[in-house]
C-alpha cells in the first residue's frame, strides 16, 4: 500500500486557482465590500515583515467578517459550477489507478477547505488537508490561516499522515505543479510534475521524474498560435 498526494490548482485542473476563481465570484455577487477591502490591505502591511513574499498567499482578510457557513454553502455551488467542469481527465484517471491499487489518497492544497471539502466530495480521496483560516465563531477573522500546506509546510503534514499509516516516503507518489511543491516532490518516491511551470520543469528534468502534460495545456498551447 502506497500514499498518493495529489496537489489540486494547477495540478487537478488549470490556473488561476480556485480561490481567485472564488473571489472573483464573491465580488460578483457583492460579498466583498470596503470592510474586506480595508482588512485585506492592512493585513499586507502588517504582514510582510514575517511572511515577506508569502504574504498575498497568507492574506484571507477578503473574507473578514463573513459568515463561515454561508461562505462554505456558497464554496459548495461555485466548486460544482466552476471547479468540477475543468478536472483534468488525465488526472482522475491516476485517481483511479491509484485507488486500484489499494493506495491511500490525500488532497493535499493550499486551497482553502471550505472549496476543498466540496471538491473532495466529488473525487472521494480518504484524506484532504487544505488550509484553515483564524475563525471567530461563524465569522472569519482578518488573521493568517491556522494551517497553509504551502512549501515545507505542505511536505511537515504530509509527513505527519504518511507516519500514521505507517507509508514511508519511498511508497509516496507525489503530483504538483509548481516550484511551491518541490520539497514535497523531492521527498517521493516517485514525483509526477503536470504542466510544470519552469522551475518544476528544470527540477523534473534533472531528477528523471514524469512529467504529464495535459489536454488542457495541449489546448492553451494551440490557442496562442
Amino acid at each position: 500500500m502506497g500514499l498518493a498526494l495529489f496537489d489540486a490548482d494547477g495540478t487537478l485542473f488549470p490556473n488561476p486557482s480556485s480561490e481567485s476563481r472564488f473571489i472573483r465570484r464573491l465580488l460578483r455577487k457583492g460579498w466583498i465590500g470596503p470592510r474586506q477591502a480595508w482588512h485585506a490591505l492592512a493585513f499586507m502591511a502588517r504582514a510582510w515583515p514575517r511572511h515577506g513574499r508569502h504574504t498575498a498567499r497568507k492574506n484571507k482578510a477578503y473574507l473578514s467578517g463573513l459568515s463561515v457557513s454561508a461562505v462554505a454553502a456558497e464554496a459548495g455551488a461555485f466548486v460544482e459550477e466552476e471547479i468540477v467542469p475543468l478536472l483534468r481527465p488525465e488526472l482522475l484517471e491516476r485517481i483511479e489507478a491509484h485507488r486500484r491499487e489499494g493506495d491511500v489518497l490525500l488532497l493535499l492544497t493550499g486551497t482553502p477547505e471550505f472549496i476543498a471539502q466540496p471538491l473532495n466530495r466529488h473525487l472521494g480521496m480518504e484524506h484532504v488537508c487544505a488550509t484553515r483560516l483564524a475563525l471567530n465563531g461563524d465569522r472569519f477573522l482578518p488573521a493568517a490561516p491556522r494551517r497553509h500546506p504551502l512549501g515545507m509546510e505542505k511536505l511537515t503534514l504530509a509527513r505527519t499522515l504518511a507516519t500514521g499509516l505507517g507509508i514511508p516516503a519511498d511508497q509516496w507518489t507525489g503530483y504538483g505543479d509548481s516550484r511551491f511543491d518541490l520539497p514535497l516532490l523531492q521527498r517521493c518516491g516517485r514525483a509526477v510534475a503536470v504542466d510544470p511551470d519552469p522551475t518544476l520543469r528544470h527540477a523534473a528534468e534533472a531528477a528523471g521524474w514524469e512529467i504529464l502534460h495535459t489536454s488542457s495545456r495541449r489546448r492553451e498551447a494551440l490557442s496562442e498560435r
